[in-house]
């Protein structure tokens, strides 16, 4: 590395711009920071030596400079905010009903722009690769961009001394000259101890700072979107957090998706109350509950029984439950057990639980050779009759719907059952094949003997429950509040240095500031009431 030693005796690194001793500006750097044929300095790092605008010569070095750009860190977070936007103009995956597949889903409801959708990736954004690979860049330039910037720039304020050359002090901002061998420095001192500026002095030269901290206020925002960035990844940790849907039948105790086998939900009971136009208390919601065709939900709950498996230890076994909590869920008020929640999300009302079918002969309803009945969640493949009847299910279809002349199932609940059965007569191998479903009993062959006719049904209610668990939210905030502190560290303070320096007909002054040149003037004005220094000029008004 390159040092470069300054007239001072100080030695400075390789890329130095401004003397960390004196401030002299060092002749072959001022292209850095744009001195360049400059009459005033560009004080934004204290000229100090920044690897971005001194190293391109390794891939490191190249690397290490795209980063640090600011307007990489920029561009970064403009694409990263257009591309979460265009994933919200379509529900993501995990919302799309039923287990619809997706590569169709995004076609059938949006078309052609939903087929584009689909196949860029939109649809799973915010899990995908080149998603996070975007979170992960931009954390990546706001580390390297501070440590850039932040090390040179604290070595350098901590280095700086009273005595600072000519030419440091005729290129600031504010500057002024004092022909007047009786000034009262003492009485200058003292002033600048009123207005809280810490003063240093050096053989007769002056330094009085205010505000440093305030030069640190963009770090400390970095650090808050650092922090803030981690806690946004953490969430793609099952660990960390779990975002979960789940169906749950009346009676039905099922595994809580996301909980690692841990736990288990039981529905008890699912409650749907709706408006009432009839109900005084509902009187205000009258012409909207007029102007719908159906009822307008008020509330709905699901009475829940939470179980805890103890014997997770066993590998296949079946689970041993113990009852953890018994509460509801209802919508915002969420049921909690452990680092989990179940909110109210969703329900099916009136879902088929069970159908039960006889077989008759095809002309004549009123006869009866058996009876059997299916459960829509767990149906059997063959059902043995009495009297040597056997009937088979070749095909179910638990939400039927007829697609391209073909029959389809658009999910695995039982909304709309049909389905294909085979019915073998006693001492007969070939079947009877007869499609059944809501409202259709069609004869395939058209020769059947026997019909199968729908006898009874028994429904429920499904409720469907978000699994929720958060370890991110205190990171998160967390990293709000640095970044808030880092605000207002740097937006209502601004770091003030005013130089006071001895000549043999008089002093000079020169002050500068990171912001708000108003204010400072006003408390050199202060500064030196009394003292016979006349009032330097914001040589930058002048020109302008």
């Amino acid at each position: 590395m390159n040092e470069i030693t300054c007239e001072c005796g100080h030695i400075n690194p390789e890329g130095t711009v401004l003397c960390e001793s004196c401030g002299k500006p060092v002749e072959g750097n001022q292209h850095i920071d744009g001195n360049d044929q400059k009459e005033l300095l560009n004080m934004r790092y204290d000229g100090s030596a920044r690897r971005s605008q001194t190293y391109n010569r390794t891939f490191i070095d190249k690397i290490w400079n795209f980063f640090s750009s600011v307007k990489v860190g920029v561009w970064l977070i403009f694409i990263t905010v257009i591309a979460s936007a265009v994933g919200t103009i379509f529900p993501q995956e995990v919302f799309i009903p039923g287990n619809a597949d997706p590569a169709t889903h995004y076609r059938d409801q949006y078309g052609i722009v939903g087929q584009i959708y689909y196949q860029l990736g939109f649809h799973d954004l915010f899990s995908s690769w080149w998603y996070m690979l975007l979170i992960a860049m931009i954390g990546i330039s706001i580390v390297i961009a501070s440590i850039d910037r932040f090390f040179p720039l604290y070595k350098t304020l901590k280095r700086q001394k009273p005595k600072r050359h000519e030419l440091f002090m005729k290129k600031q901002r504010v500057f002024g000259t004092t022909e007047n061998q009786n000034v009262d420095v003492e009485q200058f001192k003292a002033n600048l101890k009123k207005r809280r500026f810490r003063v240093y002095e050096q053989d007769g030269h002056l330094l009085a700072e205010k505000n440093r901290f305030a030069r640190w206020g963009p770090y400390v925002n970095h650090i808050g979107l650092i922090i803030f960035l981690i806690g946004a990844l953490l969430r793609f940790v099952p660990a960390f957090y779990v975002d979960e849907f789940i169906w749950v039948r009346e009676g039905e105790t099922i595994l809580i998706s996301g909980t690692d086998g841990q736990y288990y939900v039981e529905n008890k009971a699912f409650t749907l109350e709706t408006y009432d136009k009839d109900n005084p208390e509902d009187a205000r919601f009258k012409e909207a509950i007029e102007s719908q065709s159906g009822a307008i939900p008020k509330t709905f709950r699901t009475d829940a029984v939470i179980y805890e498996r103890t014997n997770t230890d066993v590998t296949g076994a079946e689970p041993e439950l113990e009852q953890v909590k018994e509460g509801a869920s209802t919508m915002n008020n969420p049921l909690k057990f452990g680092d989990y929640a179940l909110y109210q999300a969703s329900y099916q009302l009136n879902e088929f639980k069970e159908m039960s079918f006889k077989i008759h002969d095809k002309d004549d309803e009123s006869t009866n050779y058996g009876e059997f009945t299916v459960d829509l969640t767990d149906p059997q493949s063959t059902y043995e009759l009495d009297g040597g009847y056997r009937v088979e299910i070749a095909n179910y279809f638990p939400d039927y719907e007829l697609e391209d002349g073909e029959p389809v199932s658009v999910s695995k609940y039982p909304r709309n059952p049909a389905f294909v059965f085979q019915l073998f007569p006693p001492g007969e191998s070939e079947p009877e094949t007869s499609f059944l479903g809501i409202g259709a009993n069609v004869d395939a062959g058209g020769e059947n003997q026997y019909k199968l006719g729908l006898t009874e049904f028994d429904v429920r209610d499904v409720t469907g429950l978000t699994v929720k668990k958060d370890e991110t939210l205190w990171l998160i905030a967390f990293g709000g509040a640095v970044f808030m502190i880092g605000v207002m560290q740097g937006m209502y303070w601004n770091h003030r240095r005013i130089w006071l320096q001895p000549r043999n007909d008089g002093v000079w002054i020169a002050g500068h500031t990171n912001k708000n040149w108003y204010a400072l003037r006003m408390e050199i004005d202060k500064a030196i009431e009394g003292t016979g220094i006349q009032t330097p000029v914001d040589q930058h008004e002048m020109k302008s």
